[in-house]
């Protein structure tokens, strides 16, 4: 009889993430290195290095360092969209359900994101083709509020200058709020009012 031990069973054979959920494995990685480093560690191969895969991997999927940033912009962008698509979903009917809507939804998201995302923002910011990615973005939302405000206006119109503006108030709260300066509520209540003067003065 034969002394010699069983062959262990092979090890089942690791499961390959489609295209699609390693991008999500690498965009998670990613705002986890922007959370805990920052911006300025944010490079295709240390993002390799923290997801366990090989640099052509990362840079098949970005390309470049700009193309990672604007990877991520649009993550949160979509995931800034489904928040407020689902909250106008159930919103009421008047100007200022639909305002306090808008505002919590905003300043929800970004709350959400944390600090990562001022500074994703601000790394966009400084290069011009990333900065026209963001005003995509930003430019769609202004028109999902214009759509869903106008009818509110004294000629159901409303010019661009007061939804910028109202942009602007947005994320200058929402971010006062992740920096602790103010509190969500304050920040939510305040574009609430905000968004209400805008279309009653329009």
């Amino acid at each position: 009889m034969s002394s010699r031990l069983p062959e262990p069973p092979d090890a089942a054979p690791r499961r390959r993430l489609s295209r699609a959920d390693r991008q999500q494995q690498l965009l998670t990685e990613a705002w986890r290195l922007v959370r805990e480093e920052g911006t300025d560690a944010l490079t295709l191969g240390r993002l390799a290095e923290r997801s366990g895969v090989t640099k052509p991997v990362v840079y098949d999927h970005f390309g470049t360092r700009a193309g990672l940033l604007a990877a991520l912009y649009r993550d949160f962008d979509a995931r800034q969209d489904v928040v407020l698509q689902t909250a106008l979903a159930a919103a009421g009917p008047t100007l200022q359900e639909k305002a306090e809507v808008i505002a919590q939804a905003y300043v929800a998201c970004v709350q959400t994101q944390g600090r990562e995302i001022p500074d994703v923002v601000a790394a966009l910011a400084g290069s011009p083709e990333l900065a026209r990615v963001k005003r995509e973005y930003e430019t769609v939302f202004l028109e999902q509020c214009r759509a869903l405000l106008a009818p509110f206006a004294r000629d159901q119109s409303l010019p661009s200058v007061g939804l910028w503006g109202m942009l602007g108030a947005a994320e200058g709260l929402s971010y006062a709020a992740v920096n602790g300066d103010i509190t969500a509520a304050q920040a939510q209540r305040e574009l609430a009012e905000t968004i209400v003067s805008m279309v009653t003065r329009a």
